[in-house]
């Protein structure tokens, strides 16, 4: 497994080899070593083709996220909302997939989304806070001002 820095602070792609045989593939998520972080709280989503989660965030409690692609594709999105960063309010966007070996990890500051492009798509976060629903919010991924590129 490896951690590919981007050009956003704290943003990394990691790179895991998919082990293939006859019977599928073995990947390895997530180890300690290659990135130290504390996750406290998992979920997983499922999600038919075309559908559109997010943009999220917590605006209190905020989290770190580890997204990883358990079945089919999505197109990920994250927007940076860190007032002091040099990429605020640029966006980060990498086509995550089951087997292309390569998972997220999302630092607090982020809003996040995604498109799912297969029929059927699975995808666990792995999260270094709990969710608070009553500080959770959303950002219309529609909004001409991000000017997202879907």
């Amino acid at each position: 497994m490896k951690k590919i820095k981007t050009k956003f602070k704290g943003l990394y792609i990691l790179k895991s080899k998919n082990n293939f045989d006859e019977r599928g593939y073995l990947r390895e998520i997530f180890k300690k070593k290659i990135l130290n972080k504390n996750f406290l709280f998992e979920y997983y989503s499922f999600s038919k083709k075309n559908t559109i989660r997010g943009l999220h965030f917590q605006k209190i409690n905020q989290q770190g996220k580890l997204i990883i692609v358990l079945k089919g594709q999505i197109i990920d999105f994250c927007l940076d909302l860190r007032k002091n960063s040099k990429t605020f309010l640029k966006t980060f966007k990498r086509t995550l997939s089951a087997t292309n070996g390569e998972s997220l990890f999302i630092p607090i500051g982020f809003a996040h989304g995604f498109i799912a492009q297969k029929s059927e798509n699975i995808v666990l976060y792995k999260n270094t806070a709990e969710r608070t629903k009553n500080n959770e919010c959303g950002i219309d991924f529609f909004d001409r001002d991000l000017n997202l590129k879907l």
